[in-house]
């Protein structure tokens, strides 16, 4: 017999720095397009796993002087080396006990997320995407802040996800229910892209649990999460800027000059009319993410940080000079 217990020491001595549990069930009247259950019909068990970005990752951005470190290391080497290890250390013990692991690392929307024909009239477009934030909420990890940004009691917003679907009967945490994010709208104030609306929410429920974060403009948050905003992206070419001022609607000079640069795929264009972003994709596989999650992350590890509210404590706050801002 195998037990939550055992799975959690597993994964921790294997590195992961948060591990919960939720039950399939929790997943009831979630979209096809996002039900795993539709991935491995005889799970029982979601295994989530967190693994901590070091705060010292966004130092350089803060900073103005480094700008690789947190998408290199915050983003892909979590994402793309460290968790699937620790995917396949915590797979291999359930395996090697009789019950499947379906391994889940949080790449999978580059593949394009429901860009298949269904099998069967009775099933979702492959592939399904799990919702990572959710899927966080479902094994008791923490809960979504109005950014829409997972948040754990340990570390606030600073880390990544990954997850395991498995046939092993392991009884699941409770959900979180403490109460982290107070709606102070630092996320909302502080995002370069003025990507989080602070009047329209979104509302889901999860596992009988009323769920609500600020609605999102995933365009604006796509491209300027990658190159930032000409005063603060230290290496935006000239054209790009036009295509980001465009993206925001700053200016109709700027919105007519710039919507003709691409045909809406602002990942592809990025990627290619950007050099930094260009060498990012090269060196290590991910985006440049120069905004450095101005308001997501750091805005709101800062409030959390001077409210009490994680444990993961540090000796000095985080802001000690004022933001730059080029001119």
């Amino acid at each position: 017999m195998i037990t939550a217990k055992q799975v959690k020491q597993v994964a921790k001595r294997c590195g992961a720095d948060l591990v919960g549990i939720g039950s399939m069930d929790r997943f009831q009247g979630a979209p096809m397009q996002m039900d795993p259950r539709y991935i491995m019909p005889e799970a029982k068990a979601i295994i989530g796993l967190g693994f901590r970005i070091h705060r010292g990752l966004l130092r350089g951005i803060e900073e103005g002087t480094f700008f690789a470190g947190y998408p290199a290391m915050g983003y892909a080497n979590i994402n793309d080396v460290y968790a699937p290890m620790v995917l396949r250390e915590v797979g291999n013990f359930l395996e090697d006990r009789g019950y499947e692991a379906m391994l889940y690392q949080n790449t999978s929307v580059r593949m394009g997320a429901g860009a298949g024909k269904p099998v069967a009239p009775d099933k979702p477009k492959p592939d399904v995407f799990l919702h990572f934030r959710i899927a966080g909420v479902i094994c008791g990890m923490g809960e979504i802040g109005y950014s829409k940004v997972f948040l754990s009691p340990e570390f606030g917003p600073r880390q990544r996800l990954a997850f395991i679907l498995t046939d092993a009967p392991l009884d699941p945490d409770p959900l979180f229910e403490g109460q982290l994010c107070d709606r102070c709208m630092s996320c909302v104030k502080e995002c370069a892209a003025s990507a989080i609306s602070g009047k329209e929410q979104v509302k889901v429920t999860v596992a009988g649990k009323d769920l609500e974060w600020g609605k999102l403009d995933e365009k604006k948050c796509s491209a300027v999460y990658q190159a930032g905003v000409p005063e603060l992206s230290p290496f935006m070419p000239e054209e790009v800027a036009k295509t980001i001022e465009s993206v925001l609607m700053r200016s109709p000079e700027a919105q007519a000059q710039g919507m003709t640069a691409y045909t809406g795929n602002i990942w592809a264009y990025l990627r290619e009319k950007f050099p930094y972003i260009s060498r990012a994709w090269e060196s290590y596989h991910h985006p440049a993410a120069i905004e450095g999650g101005r308001g997501c992350i750091r805005a709101c590890m800062i409030h959390l940080e001077e409210t009490g509210k994680i444990k993961n404590t540090f000796k000095t706050p985080f802001r000690k000079r004022k933001p730059w801002r080029l001119a």
